[in-house]
């Protein structure tokens, strides 16, 4: 399956942010597996591809609510089982893949309590709960920046691994 992006569009969103040239492509993937992320749609994209929606559902579960809310809204097997990590790696990010390894210990020793149904209170509750995952969130958050500029660059060092460019002509 071929995922295409309009050049002018691209261009645009990389003049903009770092963020909004990531969108497009993010929206793009997304868009081709019909913006449901199953075990059948993921046959359908290579592990660059994937990795780009694991980062990007990481990036904004953790700078909203910390891994707690990423492992609670049933993320953590799809960051954690998959070789996320390992791909950070390939993609020049060695600290976020340490980061990911370190939540990896947390999750396992915590995750069924943390993935269980709750009520809001018992929700929040979590995080002093479970104090463990306070410097990974911090860590996280410090280096957000810094890692989705790095995760940018990754991307448009191999751009056709992700889409193609539909040029305007």
């Amino acid at each position: 399956m071929s995922i295409t992006v309009k050049e002018n569009i691209l261009k645009q969103a990389a003049e903009r942010s770092i963020d909004d040239f990531l969108e497009v492509i993010v929206n793009a993937i997304y868009e081709s597996v019909n913006f449901r992320l199953d075990a059948t749609s993921m046959q359908t994209l290579n592990a660059d591809q994937i990795t780009l929606l694991a980062y990007k559902i990481m990036q904004t579960e953790v700078m909203d609510g910390g891994f707690i809310q990423l492992i609670h809204n049933g993320y953590g097997g799809f960051i954690f089982h998959n070789p996320f990590a390992k791909m950070m790696r390939l993609w020049n990010i060695p600290e976020l893949a340490t980061l990911v390894n370190k939540a990896h210990k947390a999750y396992n020793k915590f995750h069924l309590e943390i993935e269980r149904d709750c009520t809001d209170d018992e929700f929040m509750a979590m995080f002093e709960n479970y104090p463990v995952f306070d410097d990974l969130d911090d860590n996280f958050v410090e280096n957000e920046e810094i890692w989705t500029s790095q995760v940018a660059y990754y991307v448009d060092e191999h751009l056709t691994a992700f889409v193609k460019i539909e040029t305007d002509e």
